[in-house]
């Protein structure tokens, strides 16, 4: 007989899971979504006002040519793509990105600053660090450090970066090429190509939630929303929802918050839920500004490390698709989205915090004063779990609890899933439940989960 898979979340891990269920032409299995919409923090939602929003700037690039195959299958060519064009505000100044191969646009004052402390680094040599903000000062120097690294991780992390490790970095922070570096500043020259994402694609309709909208609609009858679990009986392999349902499984293949997850094992699994104390997590709060005014920028996203503004992070969201803004009318209106992170390091108000993002925006000249009265929609969204925290105490509690789980049948995968950022990225999410899949079916091993 085929065994049950029980999926727990529709989001990209959920959904990529599910697809391969789908594709293979297996039965039974179904998937269950506590949210009334798919998508998970992939999705999109339109206001009142006729703006399209996602949860957090998005963009679609990839590792995987599995994933590029499904996205061109569920979009066709109704997608957009763009060059990145993305910039740091700081010291009233726009910096391209990556901010350290571009200090060249720094006040004088601040470049040597910055390139004296690289010069420091380079006669110091490598030195072993014990955490992510000793890392920042023995592979930047104290001046790339003070003016970026150190207040903008903060900002972002809502985490001290001694409380980090330094082993998730990988390809998310470019490191310093000091010879780079000092012919930027010499020749006058500007250096933005690094990364994964310097082209990447955005749908032309509905917001990144299309994507996953498109995929669920394969195999609507089996996903089920509205269905929260709030208990799972690994002994009788049994789930509960909140609404009195259940269903029984052979496989759990789930994507919830492992931190909330581990509590759904009732007292005899205590032991994992203490070691779930390891766990950190930040949470954001997702400001949109639509403005009826057409933008004179052609910015992708934006950075600011400085405290005078609460966001981390700006798009200029109506760039990545005219449809994001009513009518798909850029000549009348643009929209920018706005990310504040907080946690019980950094404490933000939620009351006023569209107000003080509106001020961020002015200050950073990125609203003129008149456009207050332009603004034709302020949209917010808390979003609990945002970013799972890389901090010194994650790799001992993962060690502790996805063991146990797995000798239960039971398969913690997805950005909280795992809760690792270095493959938290949407093509690292949906491969995970990809290859879950192909695990379970056919024996073959994970790839991304174990990398």
């Amino acid at each position: 007989m085929e065994k049950r898979i029980v999926i727990i979340g529709a989001g990209p891990t959920g959904l990529g899971a599910a697809n391969r269920l789908h594709k293979k032409g297996c039965r039974n299995w179904a998937i269950y979504e506590q949210n009334d919409y798919v998508g998970g923090l992939s999705a999109s939602f339109v206001d009142d006002d006729g703006f399209t929003w996602d949860v957090g700037g998005h963009v679609v690039f990839s590792h995987y040519g599995y994933f590029d195959e499904l996205l061109a299958e569920v979009l066709g060519d109704e997608y957009l793509t763009h060059v990145r064009e993305s910039w740091i505000w700081i010291l009233d100044n726009w910096v391209p990105y990556p901010f350290q191969n571009n200090i060249k646009f720094l006040p004088r004052e601040a470049q040597l600053e910055c390139l004296l402390g690289l010069l420091q680094v380079y006669k110091n040599g490598t030195k072993e660090t014990a955490n992510f903000e000793e890392w920042i000062y023995s592979i930047f120097g104290k001046g790339i450090a003070k003016y970026f690294m150190i207040p903008y991780n903060f900002k972002v992390w809502a985490t001290p970066a001694k409380l980090m490790q330094k082993d998730w970095i990988a390809e998310r922070v470019s490191v310093v090429d000091i010879e780079r570096v000092l012919r930027n500043v010499i020749l006058d020259r500007e250096d933005v190509a690094w990364g994964p994402n310097s082209t990447f694609n955005f749908p032309l309709h509905g917001g990144t939630g299309e994507i996953y909208r498109r995929i669920a609609e394969r195999f609507k009858d089996k996903v089920h929303l509205n269905k929260k679990l709030v208990k799972v009986d690994p002994d009788e392999r049994k789930l509960y929802f909140e609404d009195g349902s259940s269903d029984c499984y052979d496989y759990l293949v789930t994507t919830a918050a492992l931190d909330h997850f581990v509590g759904y094992l009732g007292p005899a699994h205590s032991d994992l839920v203490k070691a779930a104390e390891g766990l950190d997590h930040n949470n954001a709060l997702i400001v949109g500004i639509g403005i009826e005014r057409p933008t004179d920028s052609s910015k992708c996203w934006m950075y600011f490390p400085q405290g005078d503004s609460p966001f981390y992070r700006v798009t200029y969201f109506s760039n990545y698709s005219y449809n994001n803004v009513p009518g798909g009318d850029t000549k009348k209106y643009h929209s920018l989205m706005c990310e504040t992170s907080y946690s019980e390091h950094k404490e933000e108000s939620k009351e006023d915090v569209v107000e003080r993002t509106i001020q961020g925006l002015v200050s950073s000249k990125m609203l003129r004063e008149e456009d207050r009265d332009k603004i034709v929609t302020k949209y917010l969204l808390d979003v609990p779990h945002a970013y799972p925290v890389p901090t010194l105490t994650r790799d001992a509690a993962l060690k502790k609890i996805q063991p146990a789980l797995e000798e239960m049948d039971i398969y913690s995968r997805g950005r909280f899933g795992a809760w690792r950022y270095e493959i938290g990225n949407m093509d690292h999410s949906l491969m995970m439940g990809v290859e879950i899949i192909d695990r379970l079916l056919e024996k073959k091993p994970e790839k991304v989960f174990n990398s």
